[in-house]
């Protein structure tokens, strides 16, 4: 690697190396760097392209005033960005439209000082058309190209019920804040929000950036909250149509709520899917993270089903809805998802050509206003990808998101009317798929790459997830306006949210098209920014944040994590002294910001780790890299050494359903301050949801929740098992 095409790497955040290990660095091919610049816009053909990028990313980094994004926390001194410019420099910050004014809480937080004993408050009003915790700057800044030209949507001559519906656009509040460095005078408070703020230095230079002024913490977790989690399409109840809906999660939340104190229940990402038959099964790999799937609905909840005049088709679309159920349940079939969305698809249809009543057409304009150009590319987007004219069939699409976003809603209200301290936890995947709606609708993605991760102690090779990274210079240039439009979408139903490698938010590992995972580098995103918003985003909802920060994670990056009141995850199987010797860590030793679960959806199921069943599974499958003798005896003595320390606790283990109550058990002893149950626990299912490295192999995400003999279970079955309530009522009262 030449030094002038290091440098211009390191200008724009793309590692020429990395460091798997402390004592190891391993040097990235310059194909990869070469590949990753030309993404970000970087020519680098010829020496005289590098050393033109890297003279002008040196001017520019030289004449910048202020970096791109500067993060003030609140209660914290003022950037120190701000604190050294010379003394006469005239600030300004143009506030967000209704920063200053009533947020998702219903706290009017926003207009606090934001450096404790250095400035006032100052009143913030919203601007013209803003509404409770939405930015309207957002949605404005979303629709502005690298080139600086607003998208506009024509509505033509369409029918009023399909044409795409006509927002005013965004005005400016004119509300500015402005103070002189170093004129002896209290400067004004700055609300929390995404703001532009300019500088003008005595010798007439001027220079601006993104301001982006955040609470110190994010809202904090309970002092102890126990819940369960649960993939969502895997919870069938006797109304279900082949798979778990929501009309299930909220009948889950009335028992785990009211039966056994439950705060809280986490599910698998609902967000939109690939339309396609087969649909890719995987919630990690979806069309849109910001908009939800309708595949979810309760068909039977949606207000003009009691109206629509087609009852005998309906009646028909539910009785080959209890057929798919039937088949899951009592046939041992998978889970259909493709079978169930076109029967629901089907109903779907015949709902919407039922007259909306005027509070409900109101209602979805408000909707459709809120959710603005975003929800429009979307729906017109799933329109071609059905084959259809989205001119006349986006209108559809807008309004089963709209649907959607009501029963996820409906649920989160349920859940917290049932006793929930937290309520629905929901799950933000990573990323996209290359093919989705949120890749093809935007210019935010490296669609010539893919995230995954560098290899390691259990993959050698390296991972490839097929999912196009977000461009950190896109992100900048739009003051993350994708990135918070997203989070203000799944907050609205969310009483806490889990980020998927919640490390992305500081680097990614992309892999250029057709290079090896093990080939791909790191490249940077302004993790403080990223944070800043994600912070921001969860206070205005009032909701918690879960990092899911297992396997490499950085010390400074768990250090910012925790800082700011990112709560993380603990898995027991993972919980190890490693710098004394690797036996199981003691429950004291646990840190108490974390989510603590004994396994997760991508790991065994409790019953088959005790049992060992899981390395059996793999060696049927081919995945063992190692002899099975070998495999068999390193994961029996590891859960040896769990058991032993059970024991040494005074817990039984004396069999299977022992010894599960008492692992979980053991968390509760821990400080963590949210302990999460794997729903199939409970009943002793032995069938990991997904195993890693499988994808015709094995049915993943596609199995019900069953009992310990494989046999499905209904919600109502689950509801009356007397191991599954045991193992609740032992952790309440262990609570």
């Amino acid at each position: 690697m030449d030094d002038d095409l290091a440098r211009l790497a390191a200008l724009h955040g793309v590692a020429t190396a990395y460091q798997p290990a402390a004592d190891v660095t391993v040097p990235v091919p310059r194909a990869t760097v070469a590949a990753v610049l030309g993404m970000l816009g970087v020519r680098t053909d010829t020496p005289e392209d590098v050393r033109a990028g890297l003279e002008a990313a040196e001017r520019e980094a030289r004449e910048r005033l202020l970096p791109p994004t500067l993060v003030w926390w609140e209660g914290e001194r003022s950037p120190a960005e701000l604190a050294s410019l010379p003394a006469g420099t005239r600030v300004r910050v143009e506030a967000e439209p209704g920063s200053a004014g009533p947020d998702l809480t219903g706290s009017d937080s926003a207009a606090r000082p934001v450096a404790a004993g250095a400035v006032a408050a100052v009143s913030v009003p919203p601007g013209p058309g803003a509404r409770r915790g939405v930015s309207s700057g957002a949605e404005r800044d979303e629709e502005v190209r690298s080139d600086g030209v607003q998208r506009s949507t024509p509505c033509g001559d369409a029918p009023a019920h399909t044409r795409p519906r006509r927002r005013p656009a965004p005005e400016s509040t004119g509300t500015v804040v402005e103070w002189v460095v170093g004129d002896g005078r209290e400067s004004p408070a700055v609300p929390l929000g995404v703001h532009r703020i300019g500088v003008a230095l005595p010798d007439g230079a001027v220079g601006g950036a993104t301001l982006i002024v955040a609470p110190e913490r994010a809202p904090a977790a309970p002092e102890r909250a126990h819940g369960v989690l649960v993939q969502l399409y895997s919870l069938l109840s006797e109304r279900s149509w082949g798979m778990g809906d929501l009309g299930d999660l909220a009948e889950l939340a009335r028992w785990v709520g009211r039966t056994h104190g439950v705060g809280f229940i986490q599910v698998n990402p609902l967000h939109a899917a690939v339309p396609g038959t087969p649909t890719d099964p995987s919630p990690y790999r979806p069309s849109s993270r910001r908009f939800p799937d309708p595949v979810h609905l309760r068909i039977e909840d949606v207000p003009e089903y009691a109206l629509c005049p087609e009852r005998e088709a309906l009646a028909e679309l539910a009785a080959r809805g209890a057929q798919l159920r039937r088949a899951v349940l009592e046939k041992g079939e998978l889970i259909d998802r493709d079978g169930v969305w076109e029967l629901k698809r089907a109903a779907l249809e015949l709902l919407y050509a039922v007259p909306r009543t005027a509070d409900r057409e109101a209602a979805y304009d408000e909707f459709c206003e809120r959710q603005g150009p975003p929800l429009d590319r979307h729906a017109a987007w799933c329109a071609a990808a059905e084959g259809e004219d989205p001119g006349e069939r986006a209108d559809f699409h807008r309004w089963l998101v709209w649907l959607t976003d009501a029963q996820l809603a409906g649920a989160q209200r349920v859940a917290r009317e049932s006793g929930m301290a937290v309520g629905i936890v929901h799950d933000l995947a990573v990323g996209v798929h290359p093919d989705g709606s949120d890749a093809r609708t935007g210019s935010f993605h490296a669609r010539d790459a893919s995230a995954g991760a560098p290899p390691d102690a259990f993959n050698a090779r390296g991972q490839d997830w097929g999912l196009p990274p977000w461009r950190p210079d896109r992100l900048a240039e739009t003051r993350y306006a994708p990135f918070r439009s997203l989070l203000r979408s799944v907050f609205r139903y969310a009483g806490a949210l889990r980020i998927d490698h919640v490390m992305g938010l500081f680097r990614l590992w992309w892999i250029p098209e057709g290079t090896p995972p093990a080939e791909g580098t790191y490249v940077s995103y302004d993790g403080e920014a990223m944070l800043a918003v994600l912070v921001l985003e969860a206070h205005r909802a009032g909701a918690l944040v879960i990092g899911e920060d297992l396997g490499t994670v950085e010390p400074r990056v768990r250090r910012a994590l925790a800082r700011r009141g990112v709560l993380g995850t603990s898995v027991l199987w993972f919980e190890r002294d490693w710098d004394g010797g690797g036996k199981p860590l003691a429950p004291q030793d646990w840190r108490a910001d974390c989510l603590a679960t004994v396994t997760t959806h991508d790991l065994p199921p409790t019953a088959a780790k005790l049992a060992g069943t899981h390395v059996e599974l793999r060696d049927r499958l081919g995945l063992l890299a190692r002899p099975v003798e070998r495999e068999r005896a390193e994961d029996a003595a590891d859960t040896a050494e769990w058991l032993e320390l059970l024991g040494g606790l005074g817990l039984d283990t004396g069999d299977e359903e022992a010894a599960v109550r008492a692992l979980y058990a053991f968390l509760l002893r821990t400080p963590a301050r949210l302990v999460g149950v794997w729903l199939p626990d409970a009943v002793g299912d032995r069938r990991p949801q997904n195993l890693p490295g499988t994808w015709d192999q094995y049915p993943n995400w596609r199995l019900p929740v069953a009992d310990a003999d494989g046999r499905p279970l209904t919600l109502e079955e689950l509801a009356a098992s007397p191991r599954a309530n045991a193992l609740l009522r032992a952790l309440r009262k262990g609570a």
